[in-house]
């Protein structure tokens, strides 16, 4: 994985891209593929602040290194959604997320992109977004919602949409959804709510702790309409032999999720011909117990994050120099300082972003997810 820091001056804008090629003789089905973070100085005003990203997107897009490469989802981390979300140019070109999670740099946006070099994309009636590549297809849904009077029937409601859209495209959760993020307004009262009606949605589509379940992050976040309290985002593929999907546990770290009554994977491995990702679920200070480690203590929280981060990507063959993005989720301001000093002097470079969003534990301060792509080279599957 090729890390590249780029700064515009005349945008105050700074770029994180972490890039994949494919290894020469991985065939002509292969295709690289770009992560990017993007953030501005948090001087300018608000609306400054979202054109100088919009150019920074335009100009990603023409870096030659990026040619032939086509943008397939981002997310924009927003200080408020419900008065941004207005001057966000629509694109109906791209999987687009918006969430409340403020960057903690002070900028008012940031922006997390996904390009596939040669991917064609189109938007379906149902509103999933389709990466067609040559061996699988993606499909992306953003901005998943729902109406009603309690968080679980909020819940209950997007999971039913999400599994009627799935199977719409001949899809299925238990077979190819991978990853999901859950938003939750006021985590720490509605988060238990949440947990319940996903559980629920499992057990019927087959999803258990004897089968699998789904990478997934569950954490503070808002939509831009007050009146809903959980949003979700989630990938599913379509092509994948089971061969192909390894999910991770490393019990020397982490229990089993199940043990203390959530249902989601600590990390997922898909393997392909020529390279395998390598999810990692939103992760915290935690140990192979279910106990939390290093109580108010966020620099140690954030140091044994990693050794669990680590021990994931291990069990994958992967290690953190292979991190192609990474978001930083932080309960305390405050804390800001102190974590982005351990993350700036280990891995500079990872294209990442750090926002406010509370964990669904009130006693953990932070919580890091990432995604990690590296070569494979294995003529059983298909190239990416």
């Amino acid at each position: 994985m090729n890390h590249t820091p780029i700064y515009w001056p005349d945008l105050h804008v700074t770029v994180r891209v972490g890039s994949f090629v494919p290894a020469a003789g991985a065939g002509a089905d292969a295709a690289a593929e770009f992560h990017a973070m993007i953030e501005p100085d948090a001087e300018a005003e608000t609306e400054k602040q979202h054109e100088s990203v919009a150019e920074a997107i335009r100009r990603l897009a023409l870096l030659p290194e990026l040619k032939g490469a086509t943008p397939v989802w981002q997310r924009l981390f927003v200080a408020d959604a419900a008065t941004q979300s207005d001057i966000i140019p629509k694109d109906d070109t791209i999987a687009t997320s918006i969430v409340k999670q403020p960057p903690l740099s002070g900028a008012h946006i940031a922006a997390w992109l996904y390009f596939v070099q040669g991917a064609k994309v189109t938007i379906a009636t149902d509103k999933a977004t389709i990466v067609q590549r040559p061996h699988y297809t993606h499909l992306h849904h953003t901005q998943l919602h729902a109406l009603a009077k309690t968080t679980e029937t909020e819940t209950e409601k997007i999971f039913d949409a999400y599994t009627e859209s799935l199977a719409h495209h001949n899809c299925t959760l238990e077979k190819n959804c991978v990853r999901t993020w859950i938003f939750v307004r006021d985590v720490d009262h509605r988060y238990a709510a949440m947990v319940r009606a996903r559980g629920e949605c499992f057990e019927r589509e087959g999803l258990t702790r004897t089968t699998h379940y789904i990478a997934s992050t569950g954490i503070e976040g808002a939509h831009r309409d007050s009146t809903t309290t959980v949003l979700m985002d989630a990938w599913a593929i379509r092509g994948l032999d089971p061969a192909q999907i390894r999910y991770l546990k490393a019990p020397s770290h982490l229990n089993p999720t199940h043990e203390y009554g959530v249902t989601f994977e600590r990390g997922t491995a898909i393997s392909y011909g020529d390279r395998r990702h390598v999810i990692i679920s939103g992760t915290a200070s935690i140990d192979n117990r279910g106990e939390i480690v290093h109580p108010d203590d966020v620099a140690r929280q954030t140091a044994r994050t990693f050794e669990n981060i680590g021990a994931l990507l291990h069990e994958a063959g992967a290690e953190m120099s292979d991190v192609a993005s990474m978001v930083v989720y932080l309960r305390r301001a405050a804390d800001h300082a102190t974590v982005r000093d351990i993350v700036e002097s280990r891995w500079p470079d990872i294209p990442r972003v750090m926002v406010l969003a509370p964990v669904c534990r009130p006693g953990w301060l932070v919580e890091v997810e990432c995604m990690a792509v590296v070569q494979n080279d294995n003529n059983s599957f298909k190239p990416f």
